[in-house]
């Protein structure tokens, strides 16, 4: 190999002679480099402030009076835990009346740690699903590793053991719904012929008790090239109702009614509606303009129908939300009959109900929860059909720890039966923070918003943290971020989150505008807000470290080869990067919708804008990097963050890498393991701008 060979290269995108290799995960040269490129980042980045970042980090996370987040099944609140005693945790219940004090009581129904060493794996919790109508048994998800898939274990709530010839499956993509206590719908890639080419489920099984999964009866099932499909009961309804789900494309849905035979008649919704219901109740949310019974409804508005009267044929909807140019929906879901709705108004939370009527709804604003910082809301009851009007709500801002509440929806007008049941203890000292809002200019004229948290008073020299995400129509809202206070604000540095393009904190809009062709724009206005730091004086280039993860690392790769002069460091995390074959790796298929395929020449000629790994070329002013995945994570491939790691340095850059054995798509199996990532991160990025912030404030 020449010392500047660019291959693989935009204009011979599939001459990859030296990297492929690395896509082995668990090929013996491949994991070598890993160890050997992970052993070198430690080196240069993880000594003792490292180390003592690690430690801070590490308690912060095992706190013994954070809040245990809870959700309830019949009598009982269930939570799982994890502190130093218990790094892969505890499944625990206690009642909502123990809860509310300050030290409750739980009972232990499994000790995650010992389930592990017993069973030589290295088990990640993945839930549990409890059989709803005696309570006895549950199924729960263990994943090895962290990784997406799972291996299903029933356990019986009464003897606190695995049964041993239950419905127990090897690990595979997928879940399971309870129809009774002996039969279960399963939508699982297990099995030759049962994975679509994203790897996710093609069919769904009736799974009687006893039998074989393998050769349980196939009652629904798509073409591999859809990304999946799902199935489950609808208890709110007054006879069995199954509901089957088949996604042809990540933001489509084709929704059929059935019984235990299979699907039967499907729903005349638009493929791309959010959509939920509730006994003889139907809300949807078209994400583009709908014209039907005469009547077009507005793209994010949300339309209520009596579904018995929609399958007969009626379209007579009523419009309980109107989306406007910065006002839009974020969420809606049932309790008890009545319908939640969530949403934005120039970042704003704001909430209503409606209970839905034959000829009208009544509509009731939830003004008495917390209308600053970000606020989310969902129902105290896992059970749809179980749930009586007790809401939990959770909210935060960045200076603020954030505080659970419940919140009873049958209390009369107004709204005002709130409880504060938790409040989460400070974790970084926040004296003398001020949280503003200001606007950036993209390329395009578009104002995108951003939130930055720091001193009040600045010099023009801040050590900035920029973040974002910009993508799957996800909003990335500013919250309470421990890490960041510890290591970064209470440092003096100040930290930005930037609500770029392709996110959705504005609605379909803002995300069809950094979708597919448009997310060069999302990069665009990353740099935009970049550049606006310095604009204000703020920070000057060199002090602003950016990190994203996932999405946001293709866009920390992009920030790398498109705006390099803008960053001091990048900190580039469980990433996309190689544009060209992301179809090709794991899930990367199921993705099309939102990067378009590379496949099809139309859409390589934007996405090969997008594609770092192959934009890559020397003798630019590429700022230091550092590229972060883990074994474990089987939706984006770490052959990604390998790759591109490899290539740059074989150019000549400073350019990093780190691999940790576990944690999935995320950061770690357990507390030490994700603040050592962080830490390792964030101990970069300040050496490479060269901020020295040992001492603190």
């Amino acid at each position: 190999m020449t010392a500047f060979d660019v291959r693989p290269t935009l204009n011979a995108p599939d001459d990859d002679p030296y990297y492929l290799w690395l896509e082995d995960i668990e090929g013996e040269p491949a994991l070598d480099w890993t160890a050997s490129q992970s052993a070198r980042t430690l080196e240069n980045f993880g000594g003792t402030q490292f180390e003592r970042d690690r430690a801070a980090l590490t308690a912060i996370f095992d706190r013994p009076d954070k809040i245990p987040l809870i959700t309830r099944r019949g009598q009982y609140l269930y939570n799982f835990w994890q502190d130093a005693r218990n790094p892969h945790g505890l499944w625990r219940r206690t009642t909502l009346a123990a809860y509310m004090k300050a030290d409750p009581q739980w009972e232990v129904l499994l000790d995650l740690d010992a389930l592990a060493v017993s069973d030589g794996e290295d088990w990640i919790w993945g839930g549990a699903s409890i059989e709803p109508e005696r309570r006895e048994k549950a199924v729960l998800r263990l994943s090895r590793g962290g990784s997406d898939a799972v291996v299903h274990r029933e356990f019986d709530l009464g003897t606190l053991s695995l049964v041993a010839d239950g419905f127990n499956l090897p690990e595979a993509k997928g879940g399971i719904d309870w129809l009774d206590p002996d039969t279960l719908l399963l939508s699982s890639a297990l099995g030759d012929g049962m994975a679509t080419r994203s790897g996710y489920a093609r069919t769904v099984r009736l799974w009687k008790r006893g039998a074989d999964p393998l050769t349980a009866p196939v009652i629904f099932e798509t073409v591999s090239e859809t990304l999946g499909v799902s199935g489950h009961l609808d208890r709110t309804a007054d006879s069995e109702r199954l509901w089957f789900i088949e996604k042809p494309a990540y933001f489509e849905k084709i929704v059929r009614i059935g019984d235990r035979s299979g699907p039967k008649v499907e729903i005349d919704l638009p493929r791309d509606a959010w959509w939920n219901g509730f006994d003889d109740w139907l809300a949807a949310k078209p994400r583009n303009p709908w014209t039907v019974g005469g009547t077009t409804y507005a793209a994010d508005a949300l339309i209520g129908i009596s579904l018995s009267s929609f399958m007969a044929g009626e379209r007579g909807f009523v419009t309980l939300f109107e989306p406007g140019e910065r006002r839009s929906l974020q969420s809606f879901f049932w309790n008890n009959g009545e319908l939640i709705i969530s949403y934005l108004v120039n970042l704003v939370p704001r909430f209503e109900t409606f209970t839905p009527r034959r000829q009208e709804c009544t509509r009731r604003a939830v003004d008495t929860v917390p209308g600053h910082g970000t606020v989310h809301l969902w129902s105290l009851d896992a059970q749809l059909h179980e749930t009586n009007g007790e809401v939990l709500v959770w909210a935060q801002d960045p200076i603020t720890p954030p505080q659970l509440l419940l919140f009873d929806l049958n209390t009369a007008p107004p709204l005002s039966a709130s409880v504060i049941l938790k409040r989460n203890p400070e974790n970084f000292d926040a004296s003398g923070l001020v949280v503003t809002r200001h606007e950036a200019v993209s390329i395009d004229g578009e104002m995108v918003p951003y939130t930055q948290v720091g001193p009040a008073n600045g010099n023009g020299d801040a050590p900035v943290h920029l973040t974002a995400y910009g993508g799957f129509g996800i909003s990335l809202l500013p919250y309470y971020n421990s890490s960041i206070g510890k290591l970064w604000l209470e440092r003096g540095g100040t930290w930005v989150v930037a609500n770029i393009r392709g996110g959705g904190e504005f609605g379909t809009r803002w995300h069809e505008a950094g979708r597919r062709e448009g997310k060069r724009l999302a990069h665009d206005d990353f740099a935009a807000v970049a550049a606006d730091l310095v604009r204000r004086g703020i920070t000057r280039p060199g002090l602003i470290a950016a990190e994203g993860g996932s999405n946001g690392g293709l866009l920390i790769a992009n920030m790398l080869t498109r705006y390099p002069e803008r960053f001091g460091a990048l900190f580039c995390t469980i990433p996309l990067v190689d544009m060209r074959r992301y179809t090709k790796l794991l899930a990367g298929a199921s993705w099309i919708d939102e990067y378009g395929d590379a496949d099809e020449p139309d859409d390589w000629t934007f996405l090969k804008e997008i594609s770092a790994y192959h934009a890559a070329t020397p003798g630019q002013p590429y700022p230091p990097i550092l590229l972060a995945t883990t074994k474990r994570d089987d939706r984006v491939h770490p052959g990604h963050a390998r790759k591109m790691a490899a290539k740059l340095q074989a150019l000549g850059y400073q350019a990093y890498f780190y691999e940790p054995s576990a944690g999935g798509h995320g950061y770690g199996k357990d507390n030490r393991e994700r603040a050592a990532f962080i830490a390792l991160g964030n101990n970069f990025l300040r050496s490479a701008i060269g901020w020295q912030a040992d001492s603190g404030r």
